[in-house]
């Protein structure tokens, strides 16, 4: 016989830009170091490579807030339809 399924733990918000930002940091060292100690012509991609993390890491913690915040707001916009329709959130 089965185990019951034990309940989802709480979920942990924190503030998301402070890991996009130190990858993002990551990356420009990784940057500096490489053109600091030159690169073969063989290994140049790798300069691409760390350009590229460091633009998604731009645009991601420059996307955030924006996605967090839009995510709020459809959240509060359901629960005011289910309020108006005389539902209750879930709790």
């Amino acid at each position: 016989m089965r185990k019951p399924r034990r309940p989802d733990p709480d979920v942990h918000e924190s503030d998301y830009r402070v890991p996009a930002a130190l990858g993002t940091l990551a990356w420009a060292v990784a940057l500096v170091v490489l053109l600091a100690v030159g690169v073969p012509e063989s290994e140049r991609w790798w300069i691409g490579v760390c350009v590229t993390g460091i633009a998604l890491g731009v645009f991601g913690f420059l996307y955030i807030p924006r996605l967090l915040r839009r995510r709020s707001e459809a959240e509060a916009r359901r629960d005011a339809e289910r309020t108006s329709r005389g539902t209750v959130p879930p709790a």
